[in-house]
């Protein structure tokens, strides 16, 4: 839409902007990164980090002050960031959970929990939800629950494989089974390790995603028809998950889009502890759109349900409307600003 865009955000995602959108400047902008445990659960350590995040969200105003200061900036759109708000110019926040769910014996809590999060939410001046306002939808109570502040936009299903491509490689005519790793350490190396281990007896290859994309590498494990992948690019793996015959993946937000986009449904393993995943996980296999199972549930044999699709076709085009007029809504304020 003809603005100047500059991507900030953790050096550890610096290499992945700069292979994906080489021609849009990055600028390193530090934020909060929750730790996770082995052993602790992880209600408990984010309760323990509160001061440290308090800490990052006055840090980040006060940078933002100054970048917005120095480089005239008219628009921030940040992802989950609670302190990227500025009275004098517009922002816009992006969450898929104003609802916050918490552990079951700490529901009582979630009521605040929700009011708390909204008083971020106003501080903007638009708050992006990445899903649709009606009953289709792919958030469940976690945005349809209670009534939503006036400024909040749906804006669909948001995935870099949307749009259309141009050209995608050749296919290999391999049938294999498809693994994708994301989210934090030390869980998602405790599951690369668990999906192996099921994966090595197996006739049919596997393939599996390390969710590393500082390196860029490939190797085969010894013995078994496992072939890893550190990263790949977007349009490499768009090939991939079009075509594997069956997929695994962990249920974060961004991976269920990725894969609605695509029209591919997958067995979705809940990072434990994440209660957003574990809903997620439980809420869309209730739907009957993925498959589901805990983490500390998996064992031999691996069984991989090969299910279609089943969520209605029109939810892309949907979010395609969506998006454009939320993107309109946003352009018109800069300009009113202006």
């Amino acid at each position: 839409m003809n603005h100047n865009v500059i991507i900030a955000g953790g050096e550890s995602l610096r290499s992945f902007f700069n292979a994906e959108l080489p021609d849009f400047p990055f600028m390193v902008f530090p934020g909060f990164r929750p730790a996770y445990s082995k052993l602790l659960p992880q209600y408990l350590i984010i309760a323990l980090q509160i001061p440290v995040l308090i800490f990052h969200i006055v840090k980040e105003k006060i940078l933002l002050k100054k970048i917005v200061k120095e480089l005239k900036i008219n628009l921030v759109i940040s992802d989950n960031r609670f302190g990227l708000w500025h009275k004098d110019i517009q922002t816009v926040y992006i969450t898929h959970m104003p609802l916050i769910p918490f552990p079951k014996f700490l529901k009582f809590l979630e009521k605040t929990g929700s009011y708390l999060h909204q008083l971020i939410i106003r501080k903007y001046t638009w708050c992006l939800i990445p899903d649709l306002p009606g009953d289709l939808n792919i958030s469940g109570r976690l945005t349809h629950l209670r009534k939503l502040p006036s400024n909040v936009i749906f804006a669909g299903l948001l995935s870099r494989f949307a749009g259309e491509v141009l050209s995608l490689p050749e296919r290999t005519g391999k049938e294999y089974d498809l693994i994708m790793l994301s989210g934090p350490e030390p869980q998602r190396s405790i599951l690369r390790r668990k999906l192996e281990l099921l994966s090595e007896d197996k006739e049919t290859e596997t393939i599996i995603l390390t969710g590393n994309p500082d390196k860029n590498n490939q190797s085969a494990k010894e013995g078994s028809k496992i072939t890893l992948y550190s990263h790949l690019p977007s349009n490499e793996l768009r090939a991939l998950i079009l075509e594997a015959k069956n997929i695994t993946a962990r249920s974060g937000y961004s991976t269920i889009m990725d894969l609605i986009a695509l029209n591919r449904t997958a067995l979705l393993i809940p990072t434990p502890g994440q209660t957003e995943q574990e809903y997620l996980a439980e809420y869309l296999a209730q739907k009957g759109w993925f498959s589901s199972v805990r983490q500390k549930e998996l064992q031999k044999p691996l069984i991989l349900p090969v299910t279609k699709a089943k969520w209605p076709p029109d939810i892309i085009s949907q979010s395609r409307e969506l998006l454009e007029r939320a993107l309109t809504k946003i352009s018109e304020g800069i300009q009113k600003s202006s």
